[in-house]
């Protein structure tokens, strides 16, 4: 497909029609490179001399055995990025500071593939086995300090090898004082650890220097709608929530309040503040926040639910409900893609 082609002016139905692969996208350029750069400045400030190498393709991830990060190809354009948000509700990686915070973290998983440090028993002993199977599912515990706190959803407690990328992101991340920070908690001596390890391997050169690019954006040959239908079923879950009780509570099915506003539109009048609230509070991706969300929406309209109390106190109520159920959601094994 020519660079001259308008593609970012095609309707949204007419994107998603588009193969990953014909997209005339590229890192130089775009919203990625002064965040790569800055990346890499952190890495040199503190004597690390590898820089793991970058590409665009489906999802953020560092592949087994290759050093390097994939990024999502989303993030290379504008058009992508609001065709993104309009498909999930939310772009990962989206602001400056997002995409930072995930850039070290892959960078952590990158510099433990390229100097191989899960193979040193100190590493075992302080993060558990690399070789532990990826479960499909992860229940944190919230109130643990054991895990440095750096993506969401407790993401360090997924897996020994997250572990490791959040806590060694924790300390790369400039003026994050975490010596102050975590002090007391057990996630201290795994700080202290990659602090004495990163200053063994300053100016040393990487022990693995592949350069492969795993499913990078030209291997990517479906399209963007196919893209998009797998990415959201990842994110739907089958949970047997019983609403009643609590909807009950917030909402009022008293006659004498017939001419009030339905429940369900009032939840779909609050329904993007929320959502991001919760979101941001949980970790939990707003799509799957949604899904509770119109779960109750249906709830209410078959209740034939009305609201009862002020504005403010009602979409309270809703927002604590809502913080609990999607916690229920959390705890009861939330699916998260390994990153």
């Amino acid at each position: 497909m020519s660079y001259r082609f308008p593609w970012h002016r095609l309707s949204d139905e007419q994107l998603l029609d588009l193969r990953i692969c014909d997209l005339p996208i590229k890192i130089k350029g775009s919203f990625l490179e002064p965040h790569i750069k800055r990346l890499y400045s952190e890495l040199n400030s503190r004597g690390i001399r590898f820089k793991p190498h970058v590409w665009l393709s489906e999802e953020w991830f560092s592949p087994d055995r290759v050093p390097g990060i994939a990024i999502p190809f989303y993030l290379a354009h504008p058009r992508l990025m609001k065709l993104e948000r309009k498909q999930m509700l939310e772009i990962e990686g989206g602001t400056d500071t997002e995409c930072l915070r995930i850039l070290r973290h892959e960078a952590g998983h990158a510099l433990d593939t390229a100097f191989r440090l899960h193979f040193k028993r100190q590493y075992r002993e302080l993060f558990g086995s690399f070789a532990q199977p990826y479960p499909d599912f992860y229940k944190p515990k919230p109130r643990s300090r054991k895990f440095v706190l750096h993506l969401p959803a407790w993401y360090a407690q997924a897996h020994p090898a997250e572990d490791f990328a959040e806590t060694f992101a924790v300390w790369l991340t400039p003026r994050s004082q975490w010596r102050r920070r975590y002090r007391g908690w057990p996630a201290l001596l795994k700080l202290e650890y990659i602090d004495e390890l990163m200053t063994d391997l300053a100016g040393t050169k990487p022990k693995n220097r592949t350069r492969t690019k795993v499913e990078p954006l030209s291997a990517l040959k479906g399209t963007l709608r196919e893209h998009y239908r797998r990415k959201r079923e990842r994110y739907d879950f089958e949970w047997p929530a019983v609403y009643d009780r609590d909807l009950n509570r917030i909402f009022s099915d008293d006659p004498r309040h017939k001419s009030k506003q339905s429940a369900a539109s009032f939840l779909r009048k609050v329904r993007r503040e929320v959502r991001q609230i919760v979101a941001e509070g949980t970790g939990v991706h707003q799509y799957t926040i949604d899904h509770v969300l119109q779960n109750m929406i249906d709830r209410c309209k078959e209740l034939q639910l009305r609201v009862a109390t002020p504005f403010r106190e009602t979409r309270r109520r809703v927002m604590i409900v809502l913080t609990v159920q999607v916690m229920n959601v959390l705890h009861s094994g939330y699916h998260r893609i390994a990153v």
